[in-house]
């Protein structure tokens, strides 16, 4: 209770500090609704793995995160028979402090060569660990992939996650604000078990939101503690100097994650990789381009209007996606949906990307239920509903885009748009 104390007092006094905390707007929300808080099972002892989730590294490899409430082995076994001895690999254990909060341990450990389309059989740390299941996304089209930003844990969020969970998807994406655990540590705890039964099933790709900042003035220097020790993303193996952005192909599709909240300008890395990394993309091998960012770049929605990490980081980075031909854009940041037409410096563009803004997974701060009016003639589809989407990628041409509005607590498909790639589009080469 100490921790939970101090952290919501740091949460009620720093929201004065609102360049730390994400430039956070005054407007008003509809109420949310409770947090929908997951204890430690009583059944687990010390050594019991919890908080498992899984993320692509490479093509044919996964990371395995788990975290333990005493010191165990980072060993997983896995194999593709359920009951069977398998193949045993170890990894790294580690955990952070923050302020009065210690972690657990924090064991990663990657497994592969992986087969593609292949459901394996795995057990974290002891052989008395519960026998858990995954399955590898497939190595060429198609593909599906589960959208959802701005997640929490409300009973919303529960909702939206029983949604997906419903979906036949192979890998979900995630555009930032993971847990909103804003200071309060045991709140990431409770993350890590609420999606459990999803992230240890399905590979979780995530990148940071503002929520993850968890930077104190004076207090907690560091900015992402929590996130960069929970969610290690594949960053290394893209030429990424930082776990806040990074990239990986996946099934004919190269997936680009950004940072909103980390240097974006032309001089800063992050720059100098996106600029590298979309001049190394192969479209033969890859046809696809898909990018997440938090803050979107278009928004007609009163919520988050004049935030530096919109306007200044599409300043620098829209041309860069424009001429290598990016063909979806996702944000998070706005809690309600907005879809787009291909746009590109204000105006309608037929080889421009299509931005989606999907952050309404279901956090505790309400949705952005107001939008500004008269509606903009790019802003194609609008409204504020708690919700999931799909990308489901037929083949190097087709693919089919569909939101899951969460009404009345079940899954309503609301808007959907089929969409043809770039590369297959002879006026839309990639501009050098």
């Amino acid at each position: 209770m100490a921790v939970r104390g101090l952290g919501l007092f740091l949460v009620s006094t720093g929201l004065a500090f609102n360049g730390f905390l994400g430039n956070l707007q005054t407007y008003n929300r509809p109420p949310a609704r409770p947090n929908f808080l997951v204890q430690q099972p009583e059944n687990l002892n010390s050594a019991s793995p919890q908080q498992v989730h899984i993320s692509s590294v490479g093509e044919d490899k996964m990371r395995i995160s788990w975290i333990t409430d005493s010191s165990t082995p980072a060993t997983i076994e896995y194999t593709t028979t359920s009951g069977a001895q398998g193949t045993s690999v170890t990894g790294t254990t580690s955990s952070y402090d923050y302020l009065t909060y210690k972690s657990g341990e924090i064991h990663e450990v990657v497994i592969g060569p992986l087969n593609p389309n292949t459901v394996y059989y795995y057990r974290c740390g002891s052989d008395s660990a519960p026998e858990l299941s995954f399955k590898t996304p497939p190595a060429q089209f198609p593909i599906n992939f589960a959208v959802v930003g701005d997640l929490g844990q409300t009973d919303w969020t529960h909702s939206t996650l029983q949604h997906i969970a419903q979906s036949n998807y192979d890998m979900l994406l995630l555009p930032g604000d993971l847990s909103y655990a804003d200071f309060i540590q045991p709140l990431w705890d409770s993350f890590g078990r609420l999606v459990e039964p999803l992230a240890s099933q399905r590979p979780w790709m995530v990148t940071q939101g503002n929520h993850e900042i968890e930077k104190i003035p004076l207090i907690h220097k560091e900015t992402f503690t929590a996130y960069n020790a929970r969610w290690r993303m594949p960053f290394e193996e893209s030429g990424s100097d930082s776990n806040l952005y990074y990239s990986f192909d996946v099934a004919g599709v190269h997936v680009i994650m950004l940072g909103s909240y980390t240097d974006f300008g032309p001089t800063s890395s992050q720059y100098s990789w996106l600029q590298a990394d979309l001049g190394k993309i192969d479209r033969n091998k890859t046809p696809w381009t898909v990018v997440l960012i938090h803050a979107p770049w278009y928004n007609t929605n009163t919520a988050h209007q004049g935030e530096k990490e919109s306007i200044d980081m599409k300043a620098s980075m829209e041309k860069l996606l424009y001429q290598a031909r990016v063909d979806v854009v996702f944000a998070g940041h706005v809690h309600a949906y907005e879809r787009f037409t291909r746009v590109y410096n204000g105006n309608t563009d037929n080889c421009a990307p299509v931005y989606i803004n999907i952050g309404d997974g279901g956090n505790r701060e309400g949705l952005a239920s107001k939008y500004q009016n008269p509606k903009l003639d790019i802003s194609l589809f609008r409204e504020a509903s708690f919700g999931h989407g799909e990308l489901n990628i037929v083949n190097s041409t087709n693919a089919l885009w569909t939101w899951h509005r969460n009404d009345d607590d079940e899954a309503v498909t609301s808007d959907s748009l089929w969409l043809t790639s770039l590369s297959s589009e002879s006026a839309c080469k990639v501009q050098n």
